[in-house]
């Protein structure tokens, strides 16, 4: 298969932006925005106080006090992690495969980036003993690494990190001096909430652990871009927080006012806004269930979804029915699943994955219709997945997976 570089598609320019989740904005969230359209000023840089408030209220909720003197607010997590990253110093650390978004940040400022690999189990954390061998030679190399980045509710893997790796990576990390930016961005997206426990990292480290939360991840639509970081207590967590303003002063990352205003109401979660956002879960998890089947039954891989809305599929067992194909790497598979599925499939190497390892992530937004009123059908319906524009959907899907097993299975020698 010919490789394609379409515009906007190249190695630089092209980050395959967070899953939306492809609903109507909240109406009660819509007019909170509207009512604010007259102000015409931004936020003052690191957010309002009514925001800041807001935002300690909600980590106070998931048992984390929280000050306003603590946090700050700026237009998006991408900028929050540049400040982090410029205010730190240093090397970065990252699990491999992660977010497409949190590497190019380091790599702008010329800091070196080192993927770390994660436990068979989950994504997003790295395995705590590749992480000490990681910190030990990038050392003995002349390196600095100071900075780990790392996700509970994962993108792109839609796993959760299990308490006690995740404590067995803190620990480690501790010992090698390192600092903390915990992105839980999707830690309100979990698919089963009762029955999966998760954990922040600054409930077991409270002095080196920074929590960053894009509140596109499920409070507000991801046009409407605002995100909040909580900060440790004591003079290491001062001193950042110093340097985060001052590296959002210069590049005068201000939150806009109407969208301060729908952040600190979407903060609050009150409960037409909590309403709406458990019931979008509930019909992504639904949505991935049933893509998950689609791709194990085809003999693909991928860890069972457990927050988010997507799935990390690893087609490597039907490489030979993709090489009929010309498809042999990870940028040819994204290029044949967007035209084959007609959806975006960005594949593993945007991730930090490998380019050889066959794998992408898939949405679940796409699924739901392509109009507004196909999909806000699906949020309302008790049984979205009998909704015939959304079986029409997985069902192209299965066949498109289908048709690769059958090619592997005839490219198989014979035994």
């Amino acid at each position: 298969m010919r490789r394609t570089e379409p515009e906007g598609h190249g190695p630089v320019r092209y980050g395959p932006p967070l899953p939306d989740d492809g609903l109507p904005v909240l109406p009660e969230l819509s007019a909170v925005l509207a009512a604010a359209a007259g102000r015409a000023g931004s936020e003052p840089v690191g957010g309002g106080a009514a925001l800041l408030d807001a935002a300690c209220g909600y980590w106070e909720r998931r048992g984390l006090a929280t000050g306003p003197e603590h946090v700050v607010a700026a237009p998006g997590a991408p900028a929050l992690l540049l400040a982090l990253t410029a205010a730190l110093g240093g090397d970065v650390l990252v699990p491999r495969p992660c977010a497409a978004w949190w590497a190019p940040y380091a790599r702008l400022l010329g800091r070196p980036v080192f993927h770390v690999a994660t436990p068979a189990e989950c994504g997003g954390v790295p395995d705590p003993y590749a992480l000490l061998e990681t910190v030990r030679r990038v050392r003995a190399e002349g390196g600095d690494p100071r900075l780990l980045v790392l996700s509970l509710a994962d993108d792109p893997t839609a796993t959760v990190a299990p308490p006690e790796l995740l404590h067995e990576t803190v620990e480690a990390a501790t010992d090698e001096g390192l600092h903390l930016v915990s992105d839980e961005t999707w830690r309100d997206t979990l698919h089963a909430p009762h029955d999966t426990v998760l954990l922040s990292p600054a409930e077991m480290l409270h002095d080196r652990v920074t929590v960053v939360t894009d509140l596109a991840g499920a409070l507000l639509p991801p046009g409407w871009p605002a995100a909040v970081a909580r900060f440790p207590v004591g003079a290491t967590g001062d001193g950042l927080h110093a340097r985060v303003l001052d590296v959002l002063t210069a590049l005068d990352a201000r939150v806009a006012g109407p969208v301060a205003a729908a952040a600190t109401y979407a903060l609050g979660e009150p409960e037409p806004l909590g309403a709406h956002v458990a019931a979008a879960v509930l019909l992504h998890a639904r949505v991935a269930g049933a893509a998950h089947h689609a791709v194990v039954a085809a003999g693909a891989l991928a860890p069972p979804p457990q927050a988010g809305r997507h799935l990390y599929v690893d087609l490597g067992p039907l490489r030979s029915g993709l090489a009929a194909h010309d498809v042999g790497d990870a940028q040819e598979l994204e290029d044949f699943l967007a035209a084959r599925l007609r959806m975006p499939a960005p594949g593993g190497h945007r991730f930090g994955d490998d380019l050889g390892a066959l794998r992408v992530r898939l949405s679940t937004s796409p699924l739901l219709g392509r109009t507004d009123a196909e999909r806000a059908e699906c949020l309302g319906s008790p049984a979205p997945l009998e909704l015939p524009h959304v079986k029409r959907a997985l069902i192209h899907l299965k066949s498109v997976l289908d048709d690769l097993r059958d090619d592997a299975q005839r490219r198989e020698p014979p035994r």
